[in-house]
């Protein structure tokens, strides 16, 4: 497959690096000769230095005989225009553009992307992802990190291992014995900043974060055998007005589950703005630093503090002053990844990466067939897939301990005939069924190639 990936930034590189690891051919176009010449040296793609709504800069990319291209600038007009180009002078056959701005996203003008009008087959708005991994996480208050899987018959926790943890210090495959009726595995554990596939012989210690794949009827019996005590959330404080913040209080005055908010605002025309949106919110102005505007806030009969701001810094220490306060919870939005390993020192719960989710969901959309989803983990080290399995495919008709997966991946779960079912070494993968693989980063074109599906994308 040809595919065109219009910006060269952090989302542009890893959709990029994932697309060429499948050898697929891949162009990257940005108009920063740098990031441009990053990709190219780093990654096997041919890279042009352009803008990508040119059509000339389009043509020197490849355009005439592209499958794919996948608009990811900075700038909304630029990715809508890029689309249109791509469309009415090249007839590229799927189009996929990042939309920030919420006027372009609201459902009323939905309309505006029919092909005779402008067409783009897939909008990804990364504030609107984000908003949503944001609000799985805060009602899932134990775990740093949640994925839904099997259409939401299955669940990945990221859970950090306390020093009270009930199963510390015992071999895997033990838990397995004494929890058999649990349909839950451990596919991945970080230690000391490194993240692996855990061997059955393998143990869990104090400090590991580890990964759980788990059936969602047996989440609380998971959580509770990992030593984490599900709690209700009722009060949250967000600390942000912007788009984000102002999704995520939406979504929670919209919920079913009447979660009270507060949002705080440092800038006075926005917190306006949020006011006069929001319908059941008290938007409060001030520096969500300031111990005052917290106390303001009750900080210390919150149930969770949602640190949203644009600057990752400000939501660090926020996060710290809130817990320092009272707040039991904490989650902060972190673009930078280097700054993730210093989130367990300071006592961050949880918190978001948008570039990761933001590739999460275009690899969601890009895997086309019989990939139905695909999760990144932590800074792009692994993958959770999830792919139907093919009549074609290696793996089909195969006992999973016959399966000649690499080092790096586990079966995390199967889903057959609209059951989750707990893997096994003597369980027979058959054909129709739906697996959940947790793989590292580097093992990627090996699954692939096991499940058969980069044949199966258009």
């Amino acid at each position: 497959m040809k595919v065109i990936i219009c910006g060269a930034g952090q989302v542009g590189w890893q959709i990029a690096r994932h697309l060429a690891g499948e050898r697929n051919d891949v162009t990257v176009v940005d108009s920063n000769p740098d990031l441009v010449r990053r990709a190219s040296d780093s990654l096997d793609v041919q890279g042009i230095c352009g803008f990508a709504s040119y059509p000339d800069v389009l043509d020197r990319a490849g355009a005439r005989d592209a499958d794919l291209i996948i608009a990811a600038t900075h700038s909304d007009e630029v990715n809508m225009v890029t689309c249109q180009v791509a469309h009415s002078v090249f007839s590229i056959q799927r189009k996929i553009a990042r939309l920030r701005s919420q006027s372009y996203l609201d459902a009323i003008y939905s309309d505006l992307y029919r092909r005779d009008h402008m067409p783009i087959d897939v909008v990804i708005s990364p504030e609107r992802e984000v908003a949503e991994a944001v609000l799985q996480r805060i009602f899932s208050p134990a775990s740093f990190d949640v994925e839904h899987f099997f259409n939401g018959k299955a669940q990945l926790l990221g859970l950090a291992l306390d020093a009270d943890c009930p199963v510390l210090n015992t071999p895997l495959r033990q838990l397995t014995d004494l929890f058999s009726t649990l349909r839950a595995v451990v596919v991945g554990v970080r230690r000391d900043g490194r993240l692996f596939a855990p061997e059955p012989g393998d143990q869990l210690f104090a400090g590991d974060q580890c990964y759980v794949f788990a059936d969602m009827t047996d989440v609380p019996r998971a959580m509770e055998i990992f030593g984490k005590k599900e709690t209700k959330t009722e009060r949250v404080v967000i600390l942000g007005g912007g788009n984000v913040g102002m999704l995520v209080a939406q979504r929670l005055e919209d919920g079913p589950k009447r979660v009270r908010a507060k949002v705080i605002e440092r800038d006075l025309r926005r917190a306006e703005r949020a006011a006069n949106a929001l319908e059941r919110t008290i938007v409060l102005n001030g520096d969500g630093l300031d111990i005052a505007i917290l106390q303001e806030a009750n900080i210390t009969s919150a149930d969770a503090v949602l640190c949203l701001t644009d600057d990752d810094k400000v939501n660090m220490l926020a996060a710290v002053r809130a817990k320092a306060e009272g707040c039991p919870m904490s989650l902060a939005l972190i673009n930078d990844p280097t700054m993730v390993p210093m989130m367990a020192p300071l006592g961050i719960d949880a918190h978001v990466n948008p570039r990761a989710t933001t590739v999460s969901s275009i690899l969601r959309h890009i895997r086309h067939g019989r990939v139905r989803g695909v999760y990144s983990i932590g800074d792009a080290e692994a993958e959770m897939i999830e792919a139907e399995v093919l009549s074609t495919s290696p793996i089909a008709g195969q006992p999973i301990r016959d399966i000649a997966f690499p080092e790096g991946v586990l079966v995390g779960g199967i889903l057959r005939d609209g059951k989750v079912i707990k893997p096994k070494g003597s369980l027979r993968i058959e054909e129709g069924d739906v697996v959940a693989i947790f793989s590292l980063a580097g093992d990627v074109p090996q699954v692939e190639q096991l499940l058969q599906v980069s044949i199966d994308f258009f």
